[in-house]
């Protein structure tokens, strides 16, 4: 169940991160966080179980790239699980067109009912692989959440950008070991400590392009 107080965590987190939120996005991202505490019950969709902590490390940690997504209109998170970062990006980007992507159909499933009942219009939902999915067009950014290795998150999802998209990759300790092994055609074009509120532990945004 949400409370009071997660609503006071997350205007004031939002606030941390110099995000302002207008009530429509703050009313949003809290009923989207009831919908995965009902949900994460019988569908396991995070391992953070309690309510409680799902504000920073599933809200406020999504929140905290949004300085980094600039002006790119169209967005891939892959490996998407319950939803994050894509789900808070489709609610606080209502002109951006957001792609989440899974290959667990349970997980997709919960994604596609968040979408209806917080009609969500420019969210798409698509249960496959990343290496078997086959877009119309090249995404202008593709971000993961602790989905895999560098090496793989590249290697699986190098079709699915172009030349001039951003690979953004959230971590958590800093991964130079990953970067030593990133393939040859990708580059680490920025690396960015982030400070996500009431989140333990190291986080890092790392921004990877496509070498010419």
């Amino acid at each position: 169940m949400v409370t009071p107080q997660h609503s006071i965590e997350l205007y004031t987190g939002a606030r941390e991160l110099g995000v302002k939120l207008s009530e429509v996005q703050h009313d949003l991202l809290l009923a989207y966080l009831a919908l995965l505490i009902k949900w994460n019950k019988a569908y396991n969709l995070t391992a953070v179980r309690n309510p409680d902590e799902m504000v920073s490390r599933h809200l406020l940690d999504s929140l905290s790239i949004l300085p980094y997504i600039g002006d790119s209109p169209s967005w891939l998170d892959v490996g998407s699980g319950g939803g994050m970062p894509g789900i808070p990006l489709a609610i606080m980007f209502p002109d951006k067109q957001i792609t989440t992507l899974d290959s667990n159909g349970k997980k997709t499933r919960f994604q596609t009912q968040v979408k209806l009942e917080l009609k969500l219009a420019n969210l798409q939902v698509i249960h496959s692989r990343a290496e078997a999915y086959q877009p119309e067009v090249p995404f202008s950014g593709i971000v993961s959440r602790a989905f895999s290795s560098l090496e793989d998150f590249s290697h699986w999802t190098r079709h699915l950008g172009g030349p001039d998209t951003r690979w953004l990759a959230m971590k958590g300790l800093h991964p130079a070991d990953e970067l030593v092994a990133l393939p040859s055609d990708f580059h680490l074009d920025s690396e960015h400590a982030l400070a996500v509120p009431g989140c333990q532990g190291q986080r890092h945004l790392l921004i990877l392009r496509r070498t010419a």
